[in-house]
């Protein structure tokens, strides 16, 4: 009866989904911003040649740096003023929501409510320009040494003033994009910076179908690869959107209470726990903490000498952790782990769940309420965490090792491409629902004041 009811809610909403002004209008701003995001990826950094730069780029394709061309949209690869994407932003903000949890004055800062929230996002901006500084120094020292090996030189002019004018365009960049995806959160559809990361996903799906197919043509790569890969996507698919519905529904009882005839009735409700509570977090979260050191390694690298110890280092550093490397795997599947149970209890406080049941006099039946309850909600919490972290282990490693092996440059078919932009979808299609929703509701209720005023 349930399910009945919410499709029934959910057609008649999208049957009026003419006359929601206001969310029209938050979808075209959407779709407007993320035009916008486009336009820049085609946006060359000053000083660099876009010609010889994807003549060299095309030179060292397949390596990590494909992933990380993939979530920035091809912004990498043409070497944008969006080039750094929001990557920086995020491992910034994993840095400050550690050191929230481990730091008695940051700790404190988190508890004061929005006031607080507003101080940890700003450590978290200027984490983010002195991560995009960094970076932007190594890749433009990167680029000047960028094809001396094959006699292109990438930059038409060499030097500290490039290296301080790529430094500050990096920065603005990415700052901009923030910006840009704050001005989605408060005034589109969606969490911003998610659907900024899944539009440079999409943006690059029809070169690498293309790529696929194509492949698959000309003999290339074998049919039957083709076949298993498209198979693999449509079961990841299916098993990621029924991953992402599944939940654990606690049964909590409420005292009786006298109703309008009399008669005392037990109230009852569920408290769902998703079985990721984590989301798509700790993917990003983990692939923004390996895409860091491995970009400045891999631009640095280009700037080093072989002969030297350090460069000797960087490029086996490289070697050992590059795209299907096994300690690349490791690193990567031991980070979705660690946060997936880390954000998992950011996100859920078990003490204050049991705290508001107790004020509101809920409980669950066979547990006493307060510390009992709380420790039953983080036992319960832990064991489904652990099968949310075998599910997106397995959902973001297994295909990238398919890839790796196979050797198609196929990043946006990978487990962690296809479970963002499932996740991010599934959100925002949820999103536009409530708002339809609240819209359907906000008409009813003007009616019935309309027909109560004509009585």
């Amino acid at each position: 009866m349930a399910s009945n009811a919410d499709n029934l809610a959910s057609s008649l909403s999208f049957a009026n989904f003419s006359k929601a002004t206001e969310l029209k209008k938050r979808i075209w701003f959407t779709i407007g911003a993320l035009i916008v995001f486009r336009f820049l990826s085609f946006v060359p950094l000053p000083g660099v040649n876009p010609l010889i730069l994807e003549t060299l780029y095309d030179q060292t394709r397949g390596g990590i740096l494909d992933l990380f061309n993939t979530f920035s949209g091809g912004s990498l690869e043409r070497m944008s003023l969006i080039a750094l994407g929001v990557m920086p932003y995020i491992t910034a903000s994993i840095v400050v929501q550690l050191a929230a949890s481990l730091h008695p004055s940051l700790m404190a800062l988190k508890k004061e409510g929005e006031a607080g929230r507003k101080k940890l996002n700003q450590y978290t901006r200027y984490g983010t320009v002195g991560l995009c500084a960094i970076q932007g120094w190594f890749i433009a020292s990167g680029l000047e040494a960028y094809g001396a090996q094959s006699g292109l030189q990438a930059v038409v002019n060499p030097g500290v003033m490039f290296r301080a004018g790529a430094v500050i365009s990096l920065v603005g960049g990415t700052m901009f994009l923030l910006w840009l995806g704050e001005q989605i959160t408060a005034r589109g559809i969606g969490n911003g910076v998610s659907l900024i990361i899944m539009a440079g996903i999409v943006a690059q799906m029809p070169s690498f179908v293309a790529n696929l197919f194509e492949g698959g043509r000309t003999g290339a790569v074998s049919p039957f690869v083709v076949v298993g890969l498209v198979a693999l996507i449509v079961i990841l698919v299916l098993f990621i959107c029924f991953m992402e519905r599944a939940q654990r529904r606690l049964l909590i009882q409420y005292p009786k209470r006298a109703s309008q005839r009399g008669m005392m009735q037990a109230d009852s409700s569920h408290l769902p726990l998703k079985i990721n509570t984590a989301g798509v977090i700790p993917p990003i979260f983990a692939s923004s903490l390996l895409l860091l050191p491995l970009t400045i390694s891999q631009f640095a690298g280009n700037s080093l000498s072989t002969d030297t110890t350090m460069g000797s280092f960087v490029v086996a550093l490289n070697q050992y952790l590059q795209h299907g490397a096994p300690l690349y795997m490791l690193l990567y599947a031991s980070g979705i782990i660690f946060f997936c149970f880390f954000y998992t209890a950011v996100v859920f406080n078990p003490e204050d769940t049991a705290d508001n049941l107790k004020k509101n006099g809920g409980f669950i039946p066979g547990i006493r309420p307060g510390k009992n309850t709380a420790s039953y909600l983080d036992y319960v919490l832990t064991r489904i965490t652990v099968i949310g972290a075998i599910y997106l282990t397995t959902v973001c490693v297994l295909p990238e090792y398919f890839i790796a092996q196979t050797g198609l440059p196929l990043m946006f078919l990978g487990g962690t491409s296809l479970l963002i932009v499932v996740n991010v979808t599934v959100d925002t299609i949820t999103q536009i629902q409530s708002h339809l929703l609240a819209h359907q509701y906000g008409d009813l209720i003007k009616k019935a004041k309309l027909k109560g005023r004509m009585r």
